[in-house]
This record gives structure tokens, sequence and C-alpha cells, in this order.
């Protein structure tokens, strides 16, 4: 990352078109999927200049793959961090964490601010962020750009031991969304969905307020999901794969791993203590937990015969490789193995409504994958659960692979 001053650096660049495009720093899968439109962009647009206003570990992500990083990255307050230390073990409620995240969130978007104004752009896009669309549309008159915002999920949802108040507040903070996006609907050029309608959860916004999947289609644009990558070819060429990874022919390969934001700890911590339990059951078992890079491989201390990596480059390739993969509750994993057709358990974390309520909806309705609930699931139910899950033959509804291109024709138009 460059150390020059944001304004010297913005005086060295070209007058070409430019965008700010703005990832999710709450796991890695935003930064795998706006990667994938930005090359799409770019090949739309081939004079288009990407700039990324990113947070650790998204930037690793980016770095790797030579994209640009903006200088204010730097000053950008820690989201994951945040979440990190909201998260009790496995149970992380999502929306009084973000509710707690206010002057993240505030000083997050005066980084924006600066961005902007410095920086002269076309175009803005948000990848789930939160905070400059929200504060856009409080302040309307600081929209300076065209501004494309994607989401994977529309609406906050309570979880039942909120409560009342919880579900009061949830339907409150979708009130406000709804009227700020009616009141102002220039400050979004284009809403996109990762998805297509069918992933919308059958809920309302609150009571009184619209079903969530009718005003979706008539505020959103559908791209399909978003994986980052084509399945086809390695599927093709699998068993070469497995070689290039290390995997022998005997092997029973299973991938364990909870994302890049920190929270997982203790799932990684338990599938660990299933190991033994699980070799004896399946012949050949070989486990690979990946920490990820915000959680320290030393500190698992795991089992014999357990491996345990950090950050792992395109994970998905040891996705498409393994027998059974045992995962958090995310989206980004769960549909990169629906896409693979490999089996796997999820175990979304406790009380965070988007992977209780909004993933597991749509993991259903493409028949991908088994459920486990983290307080039902001792290590001995773990291990009976990979034996029973590792030859169990997978029936998912194919996972699109135009996503990106299709995410990318809407937002071109902007430039």
């Amino acid at each position: 990352m460059t150390s020059t001053g944001p304004r010297t650096w913005t005086r060295a660049l070209s007058r070409r078109r430019r965008a700010l495009y703005l990832s999710s720093p709450i796991g890695l899968g935003h930064a795998m999927r706006d990667a994938a439109i930005a090359d799409e962009l770019r090949a739309i647009h081939p004079d288009l200049e990407i700039d990324w206003l990113a947070q650790h570990p998204v930037t690793d992500v980016l770095e790797a793959r030579g994209e640009r990083i903006h200088p204010l990255s730097a000053e950008l307050a820690s989201e994951s961090a945040h979440f990190t230390a909201e998260a009790a073990g496995h149970d992380l409620n999502a929306f009084q964490a973000i509710r707690r995240m206010d002057e993240i969130l505030v000083a997050n978007f005066m980084v924006f601010h600066d961005a902007i104004e410095d920086g002269e752009y076309d175009l803005v896009i948000g990848d789930e962020a939160w905070d400059v669309d929200h504060f856009l549309h409080e302040n309307p008159e600081l929209k300076r750009t065209a501004f494309a915002w994607m989401t994977d999920f529309v609406g906050w949802l309570p979880m039942p031991a909120g409560g009342e108040r919880e579900a009061f507040l949830t339907a409150d903070y979708n009130a406000e969304m709804i009227e700020h996006v009616e009141r102002f609907p220039r400050i979004r050029d284009r809403a996109i969905f990762v998805g297509n309608p069918d992933d919308i959860v059958p809920d309302a916004f609150g009571p009184g307020l619209p079903a969530i999947r009718d005003w979706t289609e008539r505020h959103y644009a559908f791209s399909g999901y978003v994986t980052g990558f084509d399945p086809a070819p390695l599927l093709a060429r699998r068993e070469e794969l497995r070689a290039e990874l290390g995997y022998r022919p005997d092997e029973r390969i299973v991938i364990v791993a909870v994302g890049g934001s920190g929270v997982g700890e203790s799932l990684l911590r338990r599938v660990i203590e299933a190991y033994p339990d699980a070799a004896r059951r399946v012949p050949g078992l070989r486990m690979i937990v990946v920490a990820g890079p915000r959680i320290d491989p030393a500190s698992l201390g795991a089992a014999p015969g357990v491996e345990v990596r950090a950050f792992v480059p395109a994970l998905y390739r040891h996705l498409v490789a393994c027998d059974l993969a045992v995962v958090q509750g995310g989206l980004t994993t769960t549909m990169e193995l629906a896409a693979a057709g490999r089996p796997f358990l999820y175990v979304p974390l406790e009380n965070h409504f988007e992977q209780q309520r909004h993933v597991r909806h749509r993991l259903e309705r493409y028949g991908a994958g088994r459920c486990l609930r983290f307080d039902e699931s001792p290590p001995e139910v773990i291990a009976a659960a990979i034996a029973e899950e590792i030859d169990r033959p997978v029936r998912t509804l194919p996972v699109e692979t135009d996503g990106a291109a299709r995410a990318a024709a809407l937002i071109a138009a902007l430039v």
C-alpha cells in the first residue's frame, strides 16, 4: 500500500474513468465476488480504473490479486475486530452488534467522504457498505457520484432470544430504511440483490410493513448469485486438482473453515475434538482446519492427525477437492460448496439473524448442506454427522456461474 498522502496520490493518477469500490470486511466472501465483478466491469469498460477502500482481511485478498488499495484504507476503523469482540463462544447477535458500532460507522463514513472529496470519482460501488448507504440517505446533499448498492440479504430480523424488544427494534430499523429509499430514490442509482427472488425470506419487515420479497422485487435488480469462480473446469479435473493440493486417492478429505472475521474459534475447537471419533468411523480420514487470518493456529491445540493452517488463498479449490466440509453458516463458503456439489455440515452462529434466517432459507431452497445447532452438537454428534454425510449423494440445485457478469452489466451503465 502506498504511503503517499491522498491528495498527492490522486494527482498522480490519470483522468480516465474511475470507480471507488467498497467491499464489506465482514468475512472474505465479499472480496471474492467483488473482485470477480470488478474484472467483468473492466471487460466492459477497459479504461475504467478501480480503487478499493477496504479493510483487513479483505485487503489481503485484493492485494494478492494486484488490485489497487486506496491509501485512506489505513484510516478505516476495524469492523471485523468489533464483531469478534461482540461474540461469545459460538454466539453473535449480529443485529445488536451492528447497533453498537455507530462510532465505527460514522468514522468510516468520514474516511469515505474524504476519499470522494479528493478522488474525483465517477462511480461508487458499495457491497454492503452500510455506513455509506445510511449516511448518504441521511445527508443526500453529500452525494457526489453515481452510487451502485449491493447486498445478499434485505431486512433486519429478530431472533427469539431478543423477545419483543428486539422485534420492535428490527421493525423500526426496517421502517427507517424503507423511508430512506422511498424518500430519496436518487441515492441508489442501482440496487442489486446478489441472488434471485426465491432466495428472499418469506417474512415481513415488521407489523404493518411490506413483505420483504415484494418490496425487494420493486426496488432491486437481481444478478443471481456471484461465487467469484467457475466450478465447472475444476470439477472436470477434480482428481488432478486433488493431486495438485497434495491429497492422496485413498484419503477422505474434510475441510473445516469459519471464514475470515475471527468469529468461530469455538466451532473449530469442537470439530477438532470430534476428529478421533470421526476417524474411527471413516477410514482414511484427513482433517484440515483453516483458522483464517484472525485466529492463531497454534492456539487451537489440534489433536494428532489434524492439520491446522492459517489463511489459505483460493480456498474454493480445496472446497471443490474435498470429500466433505464443516463450516460456519456464512453465505459465501456454503454457496461455494453448493456450487461445487460437495456435501457439508454448517453450524450457524447462535442469534445471528443473517446466518440463522437469511442464509439458511437460501440453502434450504438449493437443497444444500445439513444444518446443525451448536448447542445440540457435542463432538460425538459432529463425528457421527461427518460419517453420515461424507458419502451421501448431493442433489443441490445448480448455482449460476454468470452472476458477476450480470452484476457488472447492471453497474456498467452508470459509468
